[in-house]
């Protein structure tokens, strides 16, 4: 089962049990999936790019619950929280920092990094591997962090 199939389940059984919050938010990540469908003019939306789709809506959640909290409006950012936590139910749970660590290593010792200036190229590799088991922020902080010392 795809992941777009799945999301269009979920989005059934909430409809059927009267879960407004959670229907809601399957409705609005159903319509960008469209969206998708429909730039590429294909017939299925693929997994990377529902994975994609669900990445950008939960970084807009995450800067939304940033301006409301800074708002003064606890109401609204529960609410963006709750809708976070069901877009990120779709997606792979997060690799451990020590096991991305290991693959940093890995892609600096394969690629021959030795400075910042090679993190453009350790990045491409690492998020290639990791396949969006991590934060981008997090593996570029780790990167980094590991091309400074070097």
């Amino acid at each position: 089962m795809s992941l777009e199939e799945k999301i269009t389940q979920d989005y059934i059984q909430a409809m059927k049990a009267k879960n407004s919050a959670r229907s809601s938010c399957l409705s609005f990540l159903r319509a960008q999936l469209k969206n998708i469908i429909i730039d590429k003019r294909v017939e299925k939306c693929s997994d990377e790019d529902a994975m994609a789709v669900i990445k950008k809506q939960i970084k807009q959640r995450q800067d939304s619950i940033a301006q409301f909290t800074s708002g003064n409006r606890p109401d609204l950012a529960a609410k963006e929280e709750a809708e976070m936590v069901i877009l990120k139910s779709y997606l792979p749970p997060e690799m451990s920092a020590q096991a991305l660590g290991a693959v940093i290593d890995g892609v600096i010792k394969s690629t021959g990094a030795s400075s910042i200036k090679d993190m453009g190229r350790v990045m491409k590799e690492v998020l290639a591997k990791l396949a969006g088991q991590a934060d981008n922020q997090t593996v570029g902080a780790m990167v980094k962090e590991r091309l400074s010392k070097a």
